[in-house]
């Protein structure tokens, strides 16, 4: 299993660079429903409809993961570690999530290896 961030899932769906590397693990993918909040929100600022967005993406076969109390104290427990490069709610959910279930985090953002968070990133382009 491996924490998918937004920037991930985003170059994924648009077939941007290092899409292929999505679509290789997308079945053993997790996403934080943040960064799905986050994913829906690009589609809807080109104008697209939210709710016809998420059932086009609840058809990918990748586990969404609900945001709940726990989480939210995972990703809070981030700021103090991650302010320095200004990572947001977002980035966070999904670093808290692989934190949560010692998995991988797959993202678009290089700058996320200054981190040292005890989870492996990587980045795909």
């Amino acid at each position: 299993m491996i924490a998918l961030d937004a920037s991930a899932f985003l170059a994924f769906l648009f077939r941007e660079d290092g899409h292929e590397k999505v679509g290789a693990i997308l079945e053993r993918a997790c996403l934080s429903a943040v960064n799905l909040t986050e994913v829906v929100g690009r589609f809807v600022q080109d104008g697209h409809d939210a709710f016809h967005v998420l059932q086009r993406i609840i058809n990918v076969p990748l586990e969404i993961v609900l945001f709940g109390p726990a989480e939210a104290a995972w990703a809070a427990s981030l700021i103090p570690r991650t302010r320095r490069l200004g990572l947001s709610l977002g980035d966070r959910a999904c670093l808290g999530l692989a934190m949560a279930r010692r998995i991988s985090a797959l993202t678009a953002d290089r700058n996320w290896l200054k981190l040292d968070l005890g989870v492996k990133i990587e980045v795909i382009r």
